[in-house]
């Protein structure tokens, strides 16, 4: 499992011309799956995403969690986070996990990281246009089989 989280003043999801996620002072969470994903992965990156201290304290130190903030987490599934490019310029998403299994992981991912925080999503499968206005900019990968 992949995410790529982005602090955020603003962003949106607009599906077919209607804003279906929006959120203000957050976490933008793209998050993409692999055929090796279990439910483990979801706790451990859940777990790490709400933790994660990006957000300034008082003396404008990254010290301060989601939590702490009390922001919000806008996320979207994202399977082009297991692109391989080694071989060509036509990216391979074969390391992606099918549809139906992701999306089973995606609203899982979803339902442990709302007990959290609140949360907007995009819609899975979706062609979606994502508006992310980067604060910092801060960006930051994680990969669960890096732990």
């Amino acid at each position: 499992m992949r995410v790529v989280i982005q602090r955020s003043k603003h962003s949106s999801v607009t599906v077919a011309n209607k804003v279906v996620g929006e959120i203000d002072n957050g976490l933008v969470v793209l998050v993409g799956f692999t055929q090796t994903d279990t439910l483990a992965d979801i706790d451990y990156l859940v777990k790490k995403i709400i933790n994660l201290r990006i957000f300034d304290d008082e003396n404008g130190v990254m010290n301060r969690s989601i939590l702490d903030t009390r922001g919000s987490i806008l996320s979207v599934s994202q399977f082009t986070l297991y692109a391989n490019t080694k071989k060509g310029n036509r990216p391979s998403y074969i390391e992606a996990l099918s549809s139906v299994e992701a999306k089973q992981l995606y609203e899982e991912f979803n339902n442990r990281l709302k007990a959290y925080v609140p949360l907007a999503t995009g819609i899975f499968q979706a062609d979606m246009s994502v508006n992310i206005t980067n604060d910092g900019p801060i960006t930051i990968i994680i990969d669960s089989q890096n732990k």
